[in-house]
């Protein structure tokens, strides 16, 4: 049998958005002879015919980004991770990370939820905070970082706060997985006992403190009761019995039993007067209104909205243990899955 391949080399100044690449549907080709991948500088695209029947050796590109995970976990294993749906409620310094890591790992479902927009000191420790995207929403900006990495997921972004007020509207029955990478005591609490109230089909993972840390190899992995050292565990344990309200069920958490550390430094968070996020153009109406309409993307009433002034103290925090944090529980995730 003659196999003959066409090559076609194709210069490119700088590395292009995937989603930009799509249209060479042989941009990832799997033979006998190897397995052909994207440089920085140029595009391989091979074709391969034969004087008889046409093989069918091509390979998508979402197959040929999994080949790693397939070589590993198997072609059913893969699938199921495939298949799964996860809901991500903050995609700050914890949630960010665990996002790409679930995707990166195969997970095609991910609906990400935050309010925010990126400040500058988110740049220190969220996946998707850079220069560039200083000001955008922030489940935009992932949202388009991951479509970068794949661009056939399905990546659902919400700008949008969770509360109590507006817990239904997240649909969380619809998932397989519940992240809680939400920081606010209140509505972490209230996350906690939703979750917990579904069916356990439904798996829910919570991380709790990762600020003031700096050592990686003290995280952990427990259950919400057995979590010792952290003070935010142990601030949520404290208002379940004071309001003798409790979680339906046991759930694993991500936590550091390193002691916390104290800030060193001054802070100059967004709601003190050394913050450093430069404030959105306002066009017309008052600022810090509804009548409000300002020179910035997404939902013009959250433009100006913060969590810094409302929390107690604003802590320290380095990217190495939010990532560690946050790659820690997509690997639960995907533990769980292969189990």
């Amino acid at each position: 049998m003659t196999i003959i391949i066409h090559l076609v080399i194709i210069q490119v100044s700088q590395v292009q958005k995937l989603n930009e690449l799509k249209n060479y549907k042989h941009l990832f080709i799997s033979a006998d002879i190897g397995f052909y991948s994207l440089t920085l500088h140029q595009i391989y695209t091979l074709e391969f015919f034969t004087n008889n029947k046409m093989e069918n050796k091509i390979t998508t590109m979402e197959q040929g980004m999994q080949r790693r995970t397939e070589l590993l976990l198997g072609k059913d294993n893969l699938e199921k991770i495939q298949k799964a749906r996860v809901l991500i409620f903050g995609i700050g310094g914890v949630g960010s990370w665990c996002a790409e890591g679930l995707l990166r790992s195969g997970v095609r479902n991910i609906t990400i939820v935050d309010s925010d927009r990126v400040c500058v000191t988110n740049c220190n420790r969220q996946l998707m905070a850079t220069s560039r995207t200083l000001g955008e929403v922030k489940v935009e900006a992932l949202r388009n970082r991951l479509l970068e990495i794949n661009p056939d997921a399905n990546i659902t972004a919400y700008q949008k706060i969770y509360q109590a007020e507006t817990a239904d509207e997240f649909h969380m029955e619809q998932y397989d997985f519940i992240i809680d990478a939400i920081d606010s005591l209140k509505d972490k609490a209230d996350l906690i006992l939703r979750a917990t109230a579904l069916p356990k089909e439904i798996t829910f993972i919570s991380s709790m403190g990762a600020a003031l840390r700096t050592d990686p190899f003290k995280v952990r992995k427990s259950e919400f009761w057995k979590v010792d050292g952290d003070p935010l565990a142990r601030a949520l344990r404290k208002k379940f019995k004071k309001n003798k309200t409790f979680p339906r069920r046991k759930f694993q958490c991500v936590y550091s039993e390193e002691k916390p550390m104290q800030n060193q430094g001054v802070n100059k968070a967004c709601g003190t007067g050394g913050c450093l996020c430069p404030k959105a153009k306002l066009i017309s109406g008052e600022r810090g209104t509804d009548t409000a309409v300002y020179d910035a993307p997404g939902d013009q009433q959250l433009v100006e909205h913060e969590w810094c002034s409302t929390k107690a103290q604003i802590n320290g925090s380095l990217c190495h243990i939010t990532a560690t944090f946050g790659m820690a529980i997509a690997g639960m995730v995907i533990n769980h899955i292969i189990e």
